[in-house]
């Protein structure tokens, strides 16, 4: 039996919300996958037959390991996780794993790099690419969201759960144009934390109303979810609602515990813009 079949469970019955021991010496059992064709399901997402491609981008702050000395080694990485994996990992878990590092000693940063490939894709199901780099240098360029903000459109906001009845279009106009807002805000599934973070909607087909589209985006204000899940509603529900012939859907989220998560969805692109934002 592989990890992602006998460790996988739901959100409820993970470590999320609850008081857990620091654990500094390696251990991949920390990690806690959850089946994602839970919520797909509810979305009337196939499983067999997804609509989109695309990566979860985690990016974690704090990891660091022993070298043969003894000598602590710091570095951030970037994971990349597939859309297609059969589990997504709670994050709890999985900063609770980066933290096993700490304390155990690894003869290269190749050897933890190929330890957390190893135990990453296990977890998930699928192949999982792990990337480091060091913290001196320019590597950690911020830039601007890619196309039209919609932030500054004075719409008038009543409804703050997820309501796609605000999506619309205008008809017999076609269109091609990326739209972004800072304004997304959701809530941990388990925890009710809340989830700050910007997202950018790029799409082909029967223009879609700004105003309704800001007002959607904003309806998330008061919903629970895990940050992959709503990526993957407002990719459904505008596919549903507007009908584009090409959608990408990207939120960067911001950090918290020293990892952010950056879900994008699309059925036409295999590579997006992944610049960073100021507030992450």
């Amino acid at each position: 039996m592989s990890f992602s079949e006998s460790k996988t469970g739901s959100a409820a019955s993970s470590l999320l919300g609850r008081e857990t021991p620091y654990c500094n010496l390696y251990n991949p059992d920390l990690l806690f996958p959850i089946p994602r064709c839970e919520k797909r399901s509810e979305l009337g997402i196939d499983e067999d037959a997804l609509p989109f491609n695309g990566l979860d981008i985690w990016t974690a702050f704090e990891v660091s390991w022993l070298n043969p000395k003894g000598k602590p080694e710091v570095r951030i990485a970037d994971f990349a996780f597939q859309a297609s994996s059969p589990n997504l990992i709670e994050s709890k878990s999985f900063k609770l794993y980066l933290n096993s590092f700490n304390g155990s000693h690894f003869s290269s940063e190749q050897e933890v790099i190929a330890r957390m490939e190893k135990d990453l894709s296990s977890a998930s199901g699928e192949a999982v690419s792990v990337d480091f780099r060091t913290l001196d240098g320019h590597e950690l360029l911020f830039g601007d969201l890619p196309g039209v903000n919609l932030d500054g459109l004075d719409v008038e906001v009543t409804d703050y759960s997820v309501n796609p009845d605000l999506l619309q279009t205008l008809s017999g106009t076609i269109e091609e144009e990326v739209l972004n807002s800072h304004l997304l805000k959701s809530n941990c599934l388990v925890t009710s934390q809340p989830d700050w973070g910007s997202i950018v909607i790029r799409y082909g087909g029967p223009r879609i109303d700004h105003e309704g589209l800001l007002k959607y985006i904003i309806s998330f204000r008061e919903h629970n979810e895990f940050h992959e899940q709503c990526v993957e509603r407002v990719f459904n529900d505008i596919m549903q609602r507007c009908k584009p012939e090409k959608l990408t859907v990207y939120a960067r989220y911001v950090r918290r515990g020293g990892l952010d998560i950056n879900p994008y969805r699309s059925n036409f692109e295999e590579e997006f813009d992944i610049s960073r934002t100021p507030r992450q």
